[in-house]
């Protein structure tokens, strides 16, 4: 006899919260304001994340286990509203300078929340799948929207190595399920505990092509192409949107997949160990040959990219732990960042490292924050960033892969030079005219860096008040589903 799986709503609240912000965005469009339908999205996303914290210690899934509103999900998806609550503080500013002021972007950016949450609520691979598809298909658009041949140019980039990577993920998602006859995490990870030897073979290249997938995704090297052109081209807010929301919720997907389903299938974790590698060699040597400063900080996120994948060489309880407590981390230091150049730029291609000369004397909140922004990015103490580092560190090194430690804390002396290279030509004297737009320090785009700047700072001094959530073990052993 047919058995129909519960369909529960509650647990699905924090997302159907965002998605009536989206269908609200795309429906009232027609009566309403841009900057009131952003102040209702900005609305929906507040409830949004207080909905996780009455889902907190409840456990709860819908569609026998399709969907689970565990601690893993809850702590996820509020790294996730974070990102989009910055996101459309900024956009409150400078969507109109964009040329993206208008109903349709606020709509995309909402289903693109709406598929984020998905993956970091996915009970197993078919609905992880969804939501990487919603989130991917609104950001191909958030990419182009503006209409300028820069964006439409670094667009359709992110549109064809973007599909390719998916398709490339659902050819795997085929092998693994081919090997294991299901597509629930914990019933593929009760099945991967004793590998049958048949199926290795296909079930190690299901696992391999998932990851090449996913590496698309959070942009690991030698999948990392689309990312410097896609962020300098699309408008500032949409490439603060891209490298904080979209690559956290592709990074939950990752943690879900490898770090619970997959955990006993052998092969990948070599294969990411040397693509981790790569990607911090080549994120902070490109970063260092940067003249601008919107590029250096795309080649940035390409570096911090390898810091995050660290996480999922450790075990799922220290791996999660470190990479639940830096993805919180480095949304609130990025989005910062990108949020004063976003505001201070005369344009969408940003501003040149050295018109930043003498920042101080023009925009001198806006100069400080910036700096704290660019010292929790290279990882010294006492902000945020230097206790990520250590946690991911402390992880990979911890579980037998001390090289990639080693080769990590290299990278980050080099990358020390195109942090502070900036952040000290801020303070020099400058007499000629002013080189940035102007904007000013306006309240919504204050408040996200007010924001990002207080978070890395009291989570540096205070990191217990995140990661006492994100340390406990049950959390991350439980990524499965078990």
């Amino acid at each position: 006899m047919l058995q129909v799986p519960e369909a529960s709503l509650t647990p699905l609240l924090p997302i159907l919260l965002v998605l009536a912000g989206a269908i609200s965005s795309t429906l009232l469009g027609f009566w309403l304001s841009r900057r009131t339908l952003t102040l209702i999205n900005i609305g929906t996303v507040v409830a949004s994340a207080v909905s996780l914290g009455w889902l907190w210690n409840r456990d709860l899934s819908s569609f026998g286990g399709g969907l689970r509103a565990d601690h893993a999900a809850l702590l996820l998806g509020f790294v996730i509203l974070a990102g989009t609550l910055m996101t459309l503080l900024v956009t409150l500013d400078t969507a109109w300078r964009a040329r993206v002021s208008f109903p349709e972007f606020d709509a995309m950016l909402m289903y693109a929340v709406t598929g984020c949450l998905l993956i970091a609520f996915s009970g197993d691979l078919i609905v992880m799948l969804i939501g990487l598809e919603i989130m991917s298909l609104s950001s191909y658009v958030l990419a182009t929207l503006q209409g300028s041949r820069r964006a439409e140019e670094s667009g359709l980039k992110y549109f064809l190595l973007g599909a390719a990577g998916s398709a490339v993920l659902i050819y795997g998602l085929a092998f693994v399920y081919g090997a294991t006859g299901s597509l629930n995490y914990a019933a593929i990870a009760e099945k991967t505990s004793t590998l049958n030897p048949d199926n290795v073979g296909i079930l190690v290249g299901g696992a391999l092509l998932m990851l090449c997938g996913f590496g698309f995704k959070v942009a690991l090297a030698p999948f990392h192409q689309w990312t410097p052109d896609v962020y300098g081209g699309a408008p500032t807010s949409v490439s603060l949107f891209l490298s904080t929301v979209v690559k956290v919720a592709a990074f939950a997907g990752m943690l879900r997949v490898f770090s619970g389903a997959l955990e006993n299938v052998p092969g990948w974790h070599s294969v990411l160990a040397v693509l981790i590698a790569a990607t911090l060699i080549i994120g902070n040597l490109a970063a260092l040959r940067q003249t601008n400063f919107k590029r250096m900080l795309a080649y940035s996120a390409v570096a911090h990219t390898g810091f995050l994948g660290m996480a999922l060489l450790g075990t799922p309880a220290a791996g999660g732990a470190a990479l639940g407590y830096y993805l919180l981390v480095y949304t609130l230091m990025t989005a910062a960042a990108l949020a004063i150049v976003a505001a201070l730029q005369r344009s969408e291609e940003g501003f040149s490292i050295t018109d930043m000369r003498g920042l101080y004397y023009r925009h001198p909140g806006y100069a400080v924050a910036l700096a704290v922004c660019l010292a929790s990015l290279a990882g010294l103490p006492p902000f945020a960033g230097f206790f990520g580092k250590y946690l991911v560190f402390q992880a990979a090194f911890q579980n037998g892969y001390a090289w990639i430690s080693i080769l990590a804390a290299l990278t980050s002396v080099a990358a020390l030079v195109y942090y502070l290279r900036p952040a000290m030509l801020m303070f020099m004297p400058d007499r000629t005219p002013a080189r940035e737009y102007g904007l000013g320090q306006r309240p919504p785009t204050t408040l996200a860096v007010a924001l990002g700047v207080a978070g890395v700072t009291v989570l540096g001094l205070l990191p217990n008040l995140w990661y006492a959530f994100v340390a406990h073990p049950d959390i991350w052993a439980m990524l499965a589903g078990r």
